[in-house]
Formats: structure tokens, C-alpha cells, sequence
């Protein structure tokens, strides 16, 4: 007899597992969605049931947005008051991005790409969990540059349609954004 919290083989748990696993492998938006450091099997299985098309948002600020993973604007008279996170959207979703996120940030100082050195300095600025949810805002704007174009049936880089340049511009002006709001690295 398993002891009490604990799944045994052959559980409904590990049933649900495999099912989701399969989920993933079969469907379109899914499997490309795992790509995204801190996006498992769980995350994109219920991106793509919860979502499905992310070209119904605008741009991924817009997604990220809904998700409720900014932070609430409180501003006046030129000067910004940002507040704590909006909520809004999804919230299993948003949980599943921001534990993805936690997750990304305890390999990040292992890792040596531009995102994870990124998130590095911003938790040393801002402390642990604004950076969580910070990765996680970016990981959701990540996720729609990547699904974006999937999502009207573009399934090479190659097919030159309107959706696809817009991704491609936004992918574009995200590493400028990225470039020039990094501190320059030190002598």
C-alpha cells in the first residue's frame, strides 16, 4: 500500500501525465512552445488548449498583458507609477509561466545566452520574485513571436506572408529593446 501523498505506479496521476505528454507531442502550437527555457509539457499543453491563436493578440505585449504579468500603471503628469502585477487573465496559466520562470532563474547563473544573463542582473536590481515574473512576461512575449505566424498556418520561415513580417519586425525591435535597456558590460 502506497504511503498517503505519495503516487503510486500505475496512478490516475501518472495517467494525466502521459496524456498531457501526448498532447504536446501531437499538437502544432504545443511542441514548439516547449523551446522557451522555463516552458514544460504542462505550460504549453494548456497555452494551446486555453489560447490556441495567439495571432488574436496584437503583439506580445498585448499577450503578456492579458495574462496579468505587467505591472499595474498608475501615472500622471509624465511621471510612470507602476504598481504590483494586473491579474488579469488566465491564472493557471500565469502560474504555470511564473513557476517555469522560477525554475529558468535557478539555471540561469549556469548559463551563459543573452536572456539568462539578462535576468541575472535584474535580480541582483530588483530581488528574486519581480525578476520571476519579469522572465515570465518575457517568456510570454517569446512564445507569441514563436506562435504567432503557426498560428495562421505558416508552418516554414520561408512562406512570405504578412504575419510572418510582422513577427519577424517585432522579434526585430525586442532584441533592440533588450540591447539598449542592458547595462553595458563592465571593463
Amino acid at each position: 500500500m502506497p504511503r498517503r501523498g505519495r503516487a503510486a505506479h500505475g496512478s490516475p496521476a501518472k495517467a494525466w501525465c502521459a496524456r498531457i505528454a501526448e498532447h504536446v507531442h501531437k499538437d502544432l502550437s504545443a511542441k514548439p512552445a516547449m523551446s522557451v527555457c522555463g516552458v514544460g509539457a504542462f505550460t504549453a499543453s494548456a497555452l494551446a488548449a486555453d489560447v490556441g491563436d495567439l495571432s488574436q493578440f496584437k503583439n506580445g505585449c498585448q499577450f503578456g498583458a492579458w495574462l496579468g504579468l505587467v505591472p499595474r500603471q498608475h501615472s500622471s503628469g509624465g511621471k510612470a507609477r507602476l504598481g504590483r502585477i494586473t491579474k488579469r487573465g488566465d491564472a493557471y496559466l500565469r502560474f504555470l509561466m511564473v513557476m517555469g520562470a522560477k525554475a529558468a532563474m535557478r539555471v540561469a547563473a549556469k548559463k551563459d545566452d543573452d536572456v539568462s544573463r539578462w535576468v541575472c542582473q535584474l535580480r541582483e536590481r530588483v530581488g528574486w520574485q519581480k525578476a520571476c515574473v519579469a522572465l515570465a512576461n518575457k517568456n510570454a512575449r517569446h512564445l507569441w513571436v514563436l506562435l504567432a505566424g503557426r498560428a495562421t498556418g505558416q508552418d516554414s520561415p520561408g512562406d512570405a506572408a504578412p504575419a510572418t513580417a510582422k513577427v519577424q519586425g517585432a522579434l526585430r525591435r525586442s532584441r533592440a529593446r533588450v540591447a539598449l535597456l542592458s547595462p553595458p558590460p563592465r571593463a
